[in-house]
């Protein structure tokens, strides 16, 4: 009995050991400098645009599939957009778009520390603030996404990713999310 008990033990802390080094859960957070590149006018009207720096936080998983190969989903609150300057006003309008992203990051390990991340990104819209009137900006928005990742340790990490939209942000103008992040995160 007591050896079963012992075996039964061990087993539990083989498992848990495994699950451990197979799956880590954590958060991130960091600065988005975000813009809407694509055409410079709208409905007409032409304008300037520049980028605008804003945030990102969320849940982080890492499943680790091979020694050099894990799959990272995320789960972000993050605020993207422009500033538009037309040639008219008096003043800049700023249009902030707070999506609900999920990327899917493909990580390949190219040392034990340092690794090359890609993958796709879907977005959907909670909320806009907004000044130049886009009331009709799509609910969803789809991107690839690329970047790198630094492991300080075991539980602190780093990255650095670039988002490509590759829809519209809204239907009546012929402009697309481009966002560079920067991110700092902690694994448990």
């Amino acid at each position: 009995m007591k050896k079963l008990f012992l075996a039964a033990v061990m087993f539990l802390a083989a498992s848990t050991a495994i699950h451990a080094q197979l799956l880590k859960i954590g958060v991130k957070a960091g600065v988005n400098f975000a813009s809407q590149p694509g055409d410079a006018s709208l409905n007409g009207v032409a304008f300037d645009k520049d980028g605008i720096t804003s945030f990102h936080a969320g849940l982080v998983a890492e499943v680790k599939l091979l020694e050099k190969f894990a799959i990272q989903p995320e789960l972000l609150y993050s605020t993207q957009g422009a500033t538009y300057k037309f040639a008219d006003a008096q003043e800049d309008f700023k249009n902030e778009l707070a999506y609900l992203s999920i990327p899917v990051m493909a990580k390949i390990y190219m040392t034990k520390s340092l690794s090359l991340e890609v993958g796709p990104q879907a977005s959907f819209l909670l909320s806009q603030k907004n000044d130049v009137r886009f009331d009709d900006a799509n609910t969803f928005d789809f991107a690839l996404n690329a970047g790198l990742g630094l492991k300080l340790t075991e539980s602190i990490f780093l990255q650095g990713r670039y988002s490509l939209g590759l829809t519209d942000a809204s239907p009546n103008a012929d402009v697309r999310n481009s966002v560079v992040q920067l991110s700092a995160g902690f694994m448990f």
